[in-house]
């Protein structure tokens, strides 16, 4: 009896596994339609939106002279920032929370590029991490010596 049940339920699930990748006409209220659409279907205007209007064109332009035109670079891992993979604004408009999407480093790592030169970043640069530092380790080198004379 369990090999007939067993029998009957993998056919109907051969069955309707089978059927799944066909295209089967759907009926509503005795109007056929096929459930399956053509390319042809699809607008353009909806992938691509509306063409620009000749002001808006120059407004865009005129923004984009306000920006650097080079690439600006990821000094950690190389990225490469670009306006389209970031909510579409220049380099300059990232606010100070932004990171690297490749590698999450902060927006000072990043530094102008001039063909095969990485210039200088947006911030400063490293030179108050530096400063600090080094000031840090001559504070740790006297105290050193303070506490070897006075304790």
């Amino acid at each position: 009896m369990k090999s007939i049940i067993s029998t009957i339920l993998s056919f109907l699930l051969l069955f309707s596994a089978a059927s799944a990748f066909t295209a089967t006409p759907v009926s509503f209220g005795g109007v056929s339609v096929n459930s399956v659409s053509s390319r042809s279907d699809v607008s353009l205007n909806m992938v691509f939106g509306k063409k620009k209007s000749a002001a808006a064109k120059a407004e865009e332009e005129a923004r984009a002279a306000m920006y650097w035109a080079g690439e600006w670079v990821c000094k950690d891992c190389g990225y490469i920032y670009q306006k389209g993979e970031c909510a579409g604004l220049y380099f300059e408009e990232q606010t100070a929370g932004f990171r690297c999407p490749q590698c999450s480093g902060p927006r000072r790592r990043y530094a102008k590029k001039v063909g095969d030169v990485v210039g200088t970043t947006l911030d400063g640069g490293d030179a108050p991490i530096l400063i600090f530092s080094f000031g840090g380790v001559l504070a740790t080198i006297a105290f050193g010596i303070w506490a070897v004379d006075n304790l």
